[in-house]
């Protein structure tokens, strides 16, 4: 097998000293869909944010390691040209930043190098497709005047055109109508048609799920991984809900 892309080693986590995460370990290979559950509250989007570096997260045991280096000591925007990617769960606004402009900036810092215009709306003008963006929207100051549909495919249009390693998607679903997550799902879909990129799919829902596929999937429960299996463990949660999991 393949070496790890992602490994999370007994890692504990405070966020104004009150610890969230109790000592979390995942291990998540090239090509692999995570899928993290548990119930609002539990710490998953805390993980999230770990992951990806937000200083409010004080790791204060354990360890992060991304292609075979701890990164525990890097700064967000370096775990980012490193090939980290975070969704978030409420995107902010960013008034006079186009959405064209600030993925281009972005690819531009992940690669150092310039993106040329012409190439950069060819390939943006079929992802927006696929999530089925009407293209004014790439002239438009970021998420300002976005609903929340449209915020959350700006998001999944920056992990498309990104093209991360590894990407964390937290929450994306949540808020959506069914055919909002239809149109993000097609996204999903996309981004895992490369066999090398790496998924962690953070929700309390299934919905997103429906049509992806998922290889792993864990029930986080007060800080705590309680349950680990494959596709089959989201029909039990469908089934059952997370009491199973309740001591």
């Amino acid at each position: 097998m393949a070496d790890s892309l992602l490994k999370i080693e007994n890692l504990k986590v405070e966020v104004e000293d009150n610890e969230i995460l109790h000592g979390i370990s995942l291990d998540i290979h090239p090509g692999e869909t995570h899928v993290l559950m548990g119930l609002n509250g539990a710490g998953k989007s805390t993980l999230g944010n770990t992951i990806m570096g937000n200083p409010s997260y004080h790791v204060t045991g354990g360890d992060i390691i991304f292609k075979g280096k701890s990164i525990l000591g890097e700064t967000p925007d370096k775990r980012a040209r490193m090939g980290i990617f975070l969704s978030f769960q409420n995107p902010i606004e960013v008034p006079g930043v186009t959405l064209s402009s600030f993925i281009r900036s972005a690819l531009e810092q992940k690669t150092g190098e310039r993106v040329m215009p012409y190439a950069f709306r060819k390939k943006l003008r079929p992802m927006m497709q696929v999530l089925q963006m009407d293209e004014s929207y790439a002239q438009r100051d970021l998420n300002v005047g976005f609903s929340g549909g449209e915020k959350k495919k700006a998001e999944i249009l920056q992990m498309l055109m990104l093209e991360p390693d590894f990407a964390i998607l937290d929450e994306t679903d949540s808020g959506l109508d069914v055919d909002a997550v239809r149109v993000v799902s097609r996204g999903v879909e996309e981004f895992q048609k490369n066999s090398g990129r790496s998924l962690l799919i953070i929700t309390h829902s299934t919905k997103i799920l429906e049509s992806l596929k998922v290889d792993y999937t864990h029930v986080l429960i007060d800080g705590k991984i309680v349950a680990t299996g494959d596709a089959s463990l989201v029909d039990r949660i469908n089934e059952k809900g997370f009491e199973q999991f309740l001591k």
